[in-house]
């Protein structure tokens, strides 16, 4: 492997490196030729465009296979018969420069119309793959069981499997556009981006003619239940539930939250809406512990459960301020991004009481019907108190807590509501 890799270092934030780039980025044009390709990670001097690496948080597994000898650093991924299992778009929100700007529109197509230029061996990868699956949880089956659920034969399954479409989209940042997204000068974002990775990303202050970032975080996978061409038809009804990740409840079903009962309970709207002839979509965003990380979450854990009095609605949000410094670092502002990606203009059934999720998505453009909580009846017991606090702190619910509810749930008097 020695043999493939140079032994001078190659600083890209050196001045006079930036040499002139061969595939400009024109964010927010309808042609993706015209757009320009994404071309970063194993790239010729010139070619690069992008500030990261491909992959997201997987990148430096990439680097660690190089370094110990498994994987050669020039290899170029062979791409043949790794094309999407149904076409998404194109839709009128990806030449809306300001509708997407934190994935690729045509991450998805990238092989395709790519093609004459990956062959020349440019570094070009796609960002979104979309294929199909089935799904096999317990729950669903006892949906079957208990007649919630019916089997169609084609979404759900004589074994009671389920049929979905899935994609996985990795982040792709048009930095201008965060910057605008979130009300900060380009320039302040950079640095503030600079700064908090201890200066892993020189290029963020150093290149400012490269507009696109490939962050290390964690990206979105999407499940479709129906016809995908359903779900940018506004005459076909939505069941939507945005899920973000929780690993402890969802795989492992801890009881202390009520994830996993409300990704099942969306699953099984989304299994309704699309036997009805419409389309249900979950999206999971890897946003871990409200995006502060599993460790932190963990450290919250403890410290609510023994503090004085034990785990209590009125301290919820705030234990978690005391360790992490903030309440949540989800920021749903990019949220909607993958929506539009979709074509979605109108959800009829959103599966969520998080009033943060559903501002931003109406504020983005795209209409929501009706907001579907979660039974009282798949609430686990030690997920009381969480559901409580959310409430008390105005998460959306079909009735209306009282005053006097809130005075005793947060433990604070009634002229504070």
């Amino acid at each position: 492997m020695t043999a493939n890799r140079s032994t001078h270092i190659r600083l890209t934030s050196h001045p006079g490196a930036g040499a002139p780039i061969r595939f400009p980025v024109r964010w927010g044009a309808a042609d993706p030729r015209a757009r320009g390709p994404v071309v970063g990670t194993v790239a010729q001097p010139g070619d690069r465009n992008t500030i990261g690496t491909h992959g997201g948080s997987y990148s430096l597994y990439r680097a660690l296979a190089v370094s110990s000898g498994a994987l050669n650093p020039i290899q170029r991924p062979d791409l043949r018969n790794t094309a999407p299992v149904v076409p998404i778009g194109p839709h009128p929100q990806w030449a809306d420069g300001k509708k997407i700007v934190s994935l690729d529109p045509f991450g998805h197509l990238a092989a395709e119309v790519f093609a004459d230029l990956i062959a020349e061996g440019v570094d070009i990868r796609p960002t979104i793959a979309i294929t199909r699956a089935r799904l096999t949880m317990a729950e669903l089956h006892e949906a079957i069981r208990l007649r919630r659920l019916a089997i169609d034969g084609e979404i759900v399954r004589e074994n009671g499997d389920v049929t979905v479409t899935k994609a996985a989209v990795d982040p792709v940042w048009h930095l201008p556009g965060i910057a605008e997204r979130f009300g900060v000068a380009e320039d302040a974002l950079r640095r503030t981006l600079f700064e908090q990775t201890a200066g892993m990303y020189p290029e963020l202050v150093t290149r400012p003619d490269l507009d696109l970032f490939l962050p290390p975080i964690g990206g979105i996978t999407l499940y479709v239940f129906g016809d995908v061409a359903a779900l940018s038809d506004p005459r076909r009804s939505l069941a939507c539930r945005v899920h973000d990740e929780c690993n402890g409840s969802d795989v492992f079903g801890s009881d202390i939250c009520t994830c996993r009962p409300y990704l099942v309970h969306g699953i099984e709207e989304c299994v309704k809406e699309a036997q009805k002839g419409g389309a249900g979509l979950i999206v999971y965003n890897r946003k871990e512990g409200r995006a502060l990380g599993e460790v932190t979450k963990f450290l919250v854990y403890n410290a609510r459960k023994r503090q004085e009095g034990g785990d209590q609605a009125a301290t919820y949000f705030e234990r978690t301020e005391c360790v992490a410094g903030v309440q949540d670092a989800r920021f749903q502002e990019l949220m909607p991004d993958v929506l539009h990606w979709l074509g979605i203009t109108r959800i009829d059934r959103f599966v969520s009481m998080s009033d943060m999720k559903h501002d931003s998505i109406v504020r983005s453009g795209i209409a929501i019907g009706e907001r579907v909580p979660i039974p009282e009846d798949l609430i686990p017991p030690d997920a009381r108190v969480e559901i409580e606090a959310k409430k008390a702190a105005g998460y959306f619910t079909p009735i209306a807590p009282t005053a006097e509810d809130l005075a005793r749930t947060v433990g604070r008097p009634l002229e504070k509501f």
